[in-house]
């Protein structure tokens, strides 16, 4: 219910981390189905494919369909990436780079494998936080697909969470710089710590309070 109700939050924070400048009250009305003068068609676009990803989510999670699983998250990317990536929903079929880092991803060829090796490791991590993190942060290093990687790595680690009736994790947009900065160093290292921190420094204090209650 209170993920629900941020969903304008998330996708507003979401799209002004890739550059793309809407206001909070402008993706409500987006979300609400009118159209926001000023802004390209694409960017626009690339608003409503996140909206229709989250609630493609929540669907999954209130019908106990969430699973972090290849197909499944493939499917979750055909809905995020729409249009935007030079493929969607499926693994990228070529090498990629990571602007700023002299890191290489792995190659095509190994994804799949990469992707169970990860599961599987993810399942002897016990925090659900952490596990929660680790699931984002190696998407984000593993690029699975052309584009959206962050984005996705976002959906799993949340859904996740909401899945195991935790907070979501928000990615404010006004610490943007920082997370820029943490993440090149993380591509570089592949330790997470740094990050596992600053993720769990964006964990909301009203939303863990109301749980709470």
């Amino acid at each position: 219910m209170l993920a629900k109700r941020q969903l304008p939050e998330f996708v507003c924070d979401a799209v002004n981390l890739e550059g793309i400048p809407f206001t909070l009250p402008e993706i409500q009305t987006l979300l609400d189905g009118i159209t926001v003068g000023g802004h390209k068609v694409g960017d626009q676009h690339i608003a409503l494919n996140q909206a229709d990803a989250w609630r493609a989510l929540f669907q999954w999670i209130e019908q106990d369909q969430f699973a972090i699983t290849a197909e499944r998250i493939c499917a979750l990317h055909g809905i995020a990436a729409k249009d935007e990536a030079l493929e969607w929903g499926k693994f990228r079929s070529g090498g990629v780079t990571i602007a700023g880092t002299n890191y290489i991803p792995p190659r095509a060829d190994a994804l799949a494998e990469l992707f169970v090796q990860m599961a599987d490791e993810a399942s002897e991590i016990e925090d659900v936080y952490d596990r929660a993190i680790y699931f984002f942060l190696t998407m984000a290093r593993r690029q699975f697909f052309y584009d959206v990687n962050k984005r996705m790595g976002r959906f799993v680690m949340n859904g996740l969470l909401l899945s195991c009736g935790f907070p979501a994790i928000n990615l404010p947009a006004k610490r943007q710089l920082e997370f820029n900065q943490l993440m090149l160093a993380f591509y570089d290292t592949g330790d997470q710590k740094e990050m596992n921190d600053f993720l769990r420094s964006c964990l909301e204090e009203k939303i863990i309070a109301i749980m709470k209650e």
